[in-house]
């Protein structure tokens, strides 16, 4: 009875192990390879699938971006500056069958490869291309990575340049650079604003020699503004014949006018000694200012 038993359940036992190990469950992100006695059968999944034992094999494959870390590697530029430079790579399985099938292990494959892409592309391009191109030589890398591993099923999504290392003599030479090109511009724009300047005031001389009056007005104004400060003695040039032109454009200005603004100027102590001025020939007034003070 016992024995009769004992031969019942173990090919049950054996035949719900079996069951079991046929049944296989794939995520969402994950596919299986199903090889048929070595051969290739086809690529299942997601969900649930059945594997026959013994005849039939899987291998998961997973259909995420991965993040590849490139090791720093040492790289000379083209003009022979020696440069130390890692990446970090984005890549994933759009083919797993020729993931699978046509190289060992696409991950290592891909370092491996990025590697030697990264020393060989930056390799051709000068330092200052390294430092302010980095977008450029990143796009060019993974155009690259991007057409060799496509025959693996691997698309390189990105590649991004992480750091550039340099000697500390190399960068205390590009500091003294940045500093001449600092002042080169310097010296270039104070250049333009003297030769901007210069064109402007050769404008403003042609103006006031077609307007003789317009000089005029513009000595007065300067003997206003330094006649404000009281610290000071000025002596201003006044040529006799545009205090005639002025009087004549300006009637009702006043010879007592003149007078009287003469004497504040002495006893202010603007003018020194006796100084007189002189209209049409005639003498307006004198006054000394010694009387004065």
């Amino acid at each position: 009875m016992i024995l009769d038993a004992f031969i019942f359940i173990v090919p049950l036992v054996v035949l719900i192990i079996v069951l079991v190990s046929m049944l296989k469950v794939l995520r969402e992100y994950e596919r299986g390879v199903v090889f048929m006695l070595g051969r290739f059968w086809s690529v299942k999944g997601p969900g649930l699938i059945i594997i026959i034992p013994i005849l039939q094999e899987m291998v998961r494959v997973d259909l995420r971006t991965m993040v590849l870390d490139v090791p720093t590697q040492d790289v000379i530029s083209r003009d022979n500056v020696s440069v130390k430079v890692n990446a970090v790579v984005y890549m994933k399985v759009v083919d797993p069958e020729k993931a699978i099938i046509q190289v060992e292990n696409y991950y290592e494959a891909t370092s491996q490869l990025a590697q030697t892409t990264l020393r060989s592309v930056l390799g051709q391009h000068e330092l200052d291309e390294m430092l302010a191109e980095r977008e450029k030589l990143s796009t060019n890398i993974q155009d690259i990575l991007d057409q060799q591993t496509d025959g693996w099923g691997i698309k390189v999504s990105n590649v991004e340049m992480k750091q550039v290392d340099l000697d500390d003599s190399m960068v205390r030479a590009i500091a003294r650079q940045a500093e001449a090109e600092r002042e080169r511009r310097a010296k270039v724009i104070h250049a333009e604003g003297e030769l901007q300047a210069s064109s402007k005031l050769l404008e403003s001389a042609q103006t006031l020699a077609k307007q003789p009056e317009s000089l005029q007005l513009r000595y007065l104004q300067t003997l206003t503004e330094i006649a404000s400060d009281k610290t000071h003695t000025i002596v201003f040039p006044l040529p006799m014949d545009m205090l005639k032109s002025l009087l004549g454009k300006f009637p009702n200005v006043e010879i007592e006018t003149i007078r009287k603004n003469f004497e504040r100027w002495c006893v202010t102590g603007r003018l020194k000694s006796e100084q007189w001025i002189k209209l049409s020939g005639s003498k307006i007034g004198r006054a000394s200012c010694r009387e004065r003070v």
